[in-house]
């Protein structure tokens, strides 16, 4: 009796459970308990950073050209020295900042939303809606990605605006697979029984229930697929299909200096591939964090 009374005590049960952790005390604890998250995200914060603030305390003006310093090596009064028209490489990688990661943040939202909520419809209905969902990403997946996207920009045009939708159309399918495979495996989990049995629809079960779940994974790819669409975004550039000149762009800036480096100014194609690298860099080490913090059952 006393074994009984026991189990059912409310408040040894109470005892037993852990609190629930706040969501800012949730993520200073994911921070501080993995010292390279932590780095990732300060490294984060500084390409923030750059982007908001960067445009007004750089020392030029990017797009002015300084007569007479064409090709001027790194100095005090240049850090990352001049390109061939005289304009201070450093304002320029530093603005850059801004465009390459609106581009990178909108077109990996962009398929991110699109994505999952085909592959979660996809993966907890099944049937003719798994079918077609699965056959327009075999489809996207047929062709070589950054192919596909030199094909899309080509044909709407080389501006800000299609460069993201490219970017976006070949990241879709990872996000809507991931999705599918994720949800699929839950929709007949114990607490989705739960759910409709207390009353709850379908759509507030994928909302509220299996989507939150599913979620985690997804994060690592997100991470990774922000440094793609970085890459790609800059390749589009060095081929001429990004961004035109002169706007400041990584993938132009690495591409005008390419031509230099055979006659000795390294420094014209170095600084933007170092920022672009570290960029990459950055995001891929993102994953295990923003997994971490977006888990529901790493909150107890």
């Amino acid at each position: 009796m006393l074994a009984r009374s026991e189990q059912t005590d409310p408040s040894a049960a109470a005892i037993a459970t852990p609190p629930r952790k706040s969501w800012l005390g949730h993520v200073r604890y994911v921070l501080v308990s993995n010292p390279v998250t932590l780095f990732a995200f300060s490294l984060l914060l500084l390409i923030l950073t750059a982007a908001l603030i960067g445009p007004y305390i750089v020392p030029y003006d990017p797009l002015a050209t300084l007569p007479g310093q064409q090709l001027k090596p790194p100095s005090w009064q240049h850090w990352f020295g001049t390109d061939q028209l005289g304009r201070d490489i450093f304002s320029r990688v530093v603005v850059a900042a801004r465009l390459d990661l609106m581009l990178s943040v909108a077109a990996v939202a962009l398929s991110f939303v699109i994505g999952s909520a085909l592959g979660s419809v996809a993966g907890y209905y099944g049937g003719w809606v798994e079918t077609v969902v699965g056959r327009v990403c075999d489809t996207i997946m047929a062709f070589p990605l950054f192919v596909l996207a030199m094909g899309i920009v080509a044909a709407l045009g080389n501006t800000i605006e299609n460069i993201i939708y490219a970017t976006a159309i070949i990241n879709l399918p990872f996000y809507a697979r991931m999705a599918r495979a994720e949800v699929s495996i839950r929709r007949n989990a114990g607490f989705v029984q739960a759910a409709r049995l207390t009353g709850n629809g379908d759509w507030r079960i994928l909302a509220l229930q299996v989507f939150p779940n599913a979620l985690p994974p997804m994060m690592v790819q997100v991470s990774l697929n922000l440094g793609w669409a970085i890459l790609n975004a800059a390749g589009l550039s060095f081929i001429g299909l990004g961004v035109r000149p002169p706007t400041p762009e990584w993938g132009i800036m690495v591409a005008e200096g390419a031509n230099y480096i055979i006659s000795g100014e390294w420094w014209v194609a170095l600084f933007p591939g170092l920022a672009l690298m570290l960029a990459v860099f950055t995001f891929n080490l993102l994953g295990d964090g923003l997994r971490d913090i977006v888990d529901p059952q790493r909150r107890t």
